[in-house]
């Protein structure tokens, strides 16, 4: 049974509950954990539009689908990873989800096949109204709130992004996106073709070089790719000494403190960090290889994200032979494979279109306060996770320098600070609000210093954040334990409140 009482609307019944979280992928199955031990008596639900759990992990199925993160910061805070790989493939991450919901009981409190399409706040009821459809019967249902926690990502579970390419149409193969994946794909004694240069083109080249004809990496442009053991040689010594929760939490304290120092050197010392990366992949591919030409980015260190090849695989593929990589643009697809603008032609038996994420906004759902739209490009971030004028409403956003979760655990605890602060002040209503002195920002996007093209694609449709606290989304975790853990609730931005509601009795 889940949860939550009953409210009478008219001549129908909708399910209420202090705080309703969207989405229960990794952010989502956080947030039921931490709202169950930290405000243990506040009703919840989670409205997941598919019919399981997991996110991410549960949609994408290619071939050696993996996390990009060392799980000791992908997973959470409160659940250590045993296994031995660090670096850990998607049936393991959903095994671990899997566990997570079991041992904390959240699976009750889970709501399939609720897509969430609107969103529609009243001040006068203190509450939110959400309108859910299922995808497989159609029906529609509503649900209301009085705390909204979305968790649903920032990408379109619809499909992926894929540009448009001249004489697609004309290729006799299989056109595939990995957000796609047929299942009964046999790409075995093929000659594939992976057009992109981002994670999942890094992960896919070698996961299917060992049984294609031949695998090609097609690229634009390339990308720092950076070698990395799978299994963690730090954490394997400790778990040897300590207790299984305490290796986990130095692992984390390591890991994260070693990605934010690695980050910031990419900021004040772009060029020797590129030098080292340079000299790392040199050394994997031989002073023959063209480094310069196929892994030699013409940006700096971490203005786009880099990627993680696990003990070298991609490199081992490709001293193989059973890869390769190629850097041109596309002229035209042809009935046989790919024309490249440079004169050369690649054969291909399957094309893979690895060209990234349609990215979206919360989750693609309407969202109105006292009867008007959300343009939320038009709002101001507070702190990262809420938006100026939008009461009661948080989102879980991760970083794009460090695992998501990171973020997503202390987006929880801040949640769970907020509800918590509002049922001891008796208010009702939270909402962030610019302050006169705040008229003069300059709107400067929600992630600056980040040129990714899934990311540069979405900001025009994000809300934008100042030069001042707390507008800022600063995407450093030693900053944010801080600030969302000890940072004042009541800060003179944040404006608690209790509606004026009429007695229910």
């Amino acid at each position: 049974m889940l949860t939550g009482g009953w409210q009478t609307l008219g001549m129908s019944s909708t399910e209420h509950f202090d705080v309703v979280i969207v989405g229960a992928g990794i952010s989502g199955i956080g947030a039921a954990y931490h709202l169950k031990t930290l405000s243990p008596d506040r009703t919840f639900t989670i409205l997941e539009g598919r019919g399981d759990i997991g996110g991410t992990w549960n949609l994408f199925r290619y071939p050696g689908i993996r996390s990009d993160s060392d799980m000791h910061t992908l997973g959470y805070g409160f659940k250590p990873w045993l296994a031995e790989k660090s670096i850990a493939d998607g049936p393991s991450i959903m095994s671990y989800l899997r566990e997570t919901v079991a041992e904390n009981g959240i699976e009750p409190h889970i709501q399939f096949n609720q897509l969430m399409t609107n969103a529609e706040w009243s001040s006068a009821d203190a509450r939110w109204t959400l309108t859910t459809d299922n995808p497989e019967t159609g029906e529609t249902r509503t649900v209301t709130g009085n705390f909204l926690f979305m968790c649903s990502g920032y990408y379109s579970y619809k499909g992926g992004y894929e540009p448009e390419f001249a004489g697609r149409g004309r290729f006799q193969g299989a056109v595939i996106h990995p957000q796609r994946w047929p299942e009964d794909l046999d790409y075995s004694d093929k000659k594939v073709v992976i057009i992109g240069s981002g994670a999942t083109a890094v992960t896919l080249v070698p996961a299917m070089a060992d049984t294609a004809a031949h695998v090609t990496m097609l690229q634009r442009s390339p990308t720092y790719v950076v070698s990395a053991p799978s299994v963690d040689p730090i954490n394997k010594v400790l778990k040897k000494f300590l207790p299984e929760k305490a290796a986990y939490a130095l692992t984390r304290k390591k890991n994260s403190g070693m990605t934010e120092f690695f980050y910031k050197q990419t900021r004040t010392r772009p060029d020797r960090i590129k030098k080292r990366l340079l000299q790392q992949v040199r050394k994997e591919l031989g002073e023959d290889y063209d480094v310069d030409t196929h892994f030699t980015p013409s940006y700096n260190p971490w203005d786009q994200r880099m990627c993680l090849v696990p003990d070298g695989d991609l490199f081992e593929s490709l001293r193989a032979g059973t890869s390769s990589v190629v850097t041109d643009t596309i002229e035209t697809f042809t009935e046989t494979g790919i024309q490249l603008a440079s004169g050369e032609h690649l054969d291909a038996d399957i094309i893979i279109t690895a060209t990234g994420l349609q990215l979206v906004t919360l989750g693609e759902a309407d969202f109105e306060v006292d009867g008007e739209k959300i343009d939320f490009a038009e709002t101001w971030s507070y702190k990262g996770l809420a938006y100026s004028d939008v009461p009661n409403l948080v989102s879980s956003f991760g970083y794009i320098n460090a695992s998501w979760t990171l973020r997503a655990d202390l987006t929880c605890e801040y949640v769970c600070r907020l509800v918590n602060h509002m049922q001891a002040t008796g208010t009702d209503m939270c909402v962030p609000m610019l302050r006169a002195t705040d008229g003069d920002m300059p709107r400067r996007p929600f992630i600056d210093d980040f040129s990714s093209g899934y990311m540069t694609r979405m900001m025009p449709m994000l809300p934008k954040q100042g030069d001042r606290e707390p507008w800022l989304n600063t995407q450093r975790y030693s900053e944010d334990k801080k600030l969302f853990r000890e940072g004042p609730l009541d800060d003179g931005v944040m404006q608690f409140t209790r509606a004026q509601i009429p007695s229910r009795a």
